[in-house]
């Protein structure tokens, strides 16, 4: 058993804030010198960016329906070694899931896995006395959980601050801060919440760094800390990558990056690596070739949409990434990775692999899945069963030749392609919880039959 500190930043409700404070906190515990884990709970990919700049430690995501209850603390600990202290954000608001029903996929169920205490943001904008019987609900909701401390956020002014205080003092949860209205701050945001680090590094850093200093005045750090301390030892082993498989044929894996392709879990590639795989980095967007050697291509999600000027005037790319992928290697690609493959995407010239058109669109498509593999691939065995999830804003219209990569038993729907040895879906999956996906994609990309 190891303690581990750790806490929780929970919101009430999605826009509360909890990304403020959750961020302005690791930044202004870092800049005090110490070592700080970053998490996010739910399959965000955008806010674990802010995390490790914040950091400088990779921003890891705990999901109980991605990688199953099992993992959450495993996967904790493996994130949290080396740190002096843990901050999760949570995800929408505290008590949301996967369903209205249950606590599956919400953050209080990882603050429950985790036994860590919640610190709860309360957007008190508009409200004076109401914030006390608002507090009172969340804290009394889940006996089984420890909401220990309170942020107030978008306090109006010093009168407001001691009115919101007033009426907490009964409930005995401290307020452990109360945050101003600060309409000079914010994150660059687009429809799907915050621009990825990637896209705008230096606009990024100056906002975590103006969040950090809001937090530090702000915020009562020391009873912060005090809290993250109060948890007790976590019984659980680390998740190993080494552990979950063993090291196959070597391979060398080409990984699309940079400001288009930046949505990739890294224990995804921590296990290509555990399997045997020589990670290779490239920039759609920049390179002009693909890594030299390189044996396969994973290609993560993103926004190719904002760089469809550039994917697109990078002709010698393309033609490598389509000879790469026609001549039978092992293609993997993933939502933003399925665009780049396809013939056009709102009419600018894609690779050209799949026989499709993608557009974008004004409908989101969002939510869990679980799926089973409809073909045989490089990723999975048909009948493969996993768990992923959807989101984003486009369509894609196929063409003719490919087969379905996944099946959604739930609806009955089919989704993605498998095309020789191209798979190409919607569908993002975090491998942790499914060690074959890695262990298969390495072996065919060492030659290996699959």
């Amino acid at each position: 058993m190891v303690s581990v500190p750790r806490v929780v930043v929970a919101g009430t409700h999605s826009g509360v804030g909890k990304t403020t404070v959750a961020t302005g906190l690791m930044a202004a515990l870092a800049a005090r010198g110490l070592r700080v884990a970053p998490f996010k709970a739910g399959p965000d990919f955008i806010d674990p960016s802010y995390h490790a700049l914040a950091t400088g430690r990779p921003g890891r995501n705990l999901d109980a329906f991605l990688s199953g209850e099992e993992l959450v603390a495993p996967l904790f600990m493996h994130g949290a070694r080396g740190a002096d202290v843990a901050v999760i954000e949570g995800v929408m608001g505290l008590f949301d899931g996967k369903s209205g029903g249950g606590e599956l996929a919400s953050t209080a169920q990882v603050a429950k896995l985790l036994g860590a205490p919640v610190l709860l943001v309360v957007d008190a904008g508009a409200m004076a006395r109401s914030a006390a019987a608002v507090v009172h609900g969340y804290a009394t909701f889940d006996r089984e959980l420890r909401v220990a401390g309170v942020v107030l956020n978008r306090v109006g002014s010093a009168g407001h601050e001691r009115m919101l205080r007033e009426a907490l003092a009964p409930l005995g949860i401290p307020v452990l801060g109360a945050l101003r209205r600060e309409p000079g701050i914010s994150a660059p945001d687009r429809h799907l919440g915050l621009v990825p680090v990637a896209e705008r590094p230096e606009e990024a850093r100056r906002a975590t760094a103006a969040l950090g200093e809001i937090v530090r005045r702000e915020l009562d750090l020391e009873g912060a800390l005090r809290l993250a301390r109060s948890a007790g030892p976590l019984r659980a082993e680390a998740w190993e990558p080494g552990e979950a498989l063993e090291a196959g044929p070597p391979a060398r894996v080409a990984v699309a990056g940079g400001a288009a392709f930046s949505f990739l879990y890294p224990e995804n590639l921590e296990l290509m690596e555990a399997a045997g795989a020589e990670v290779l980095r490239f920039d759609p967007t920049l390179d002009t070739a693909l890594p030299e050697g390189a044996d396969a291509l994973y290609l993560g999600g993103g926004f190719p949409e904002t760089y469809a000027g550039e994917l697109a005037a990078n002709e010698p790319l393309k033609r490598e990434v389509r000879k790469f992928a026609c001549g039978g290697r092992p293609v993997v690609a993933e939502c933003g990775g399925l665009l780049y493959l396809c013939r056009e995407l709102d009419g600018a010239a894609m690779c050209g692999v799949l026989e499709a058109r993608a557009r974008m669109t004004e409908r989101l498509t969002l939510g869990y899945r679980e799926a089973r593999a409809a073909t045989p691939s490089v990723l999975a065995a048909a009948g493969g069963q996993v768990r992923g999830h959807e989101f984003h804003y486009s369509a894609v219209e196929p063409g003719c030749g490919a087969r379905p990569a996944w099946e959604f038993p739930e609806t009955g729907r089919a989704e993605g392609f498998v095309s020789g040895g191209v798979h190409a879906s919607y569908l993002h999956t975090h491998w942790a919880a499914f060690p074959e996906l890695p262990r298969r994609l390495v072996r065919a990309a060492a030659g290996v039959r699959v």
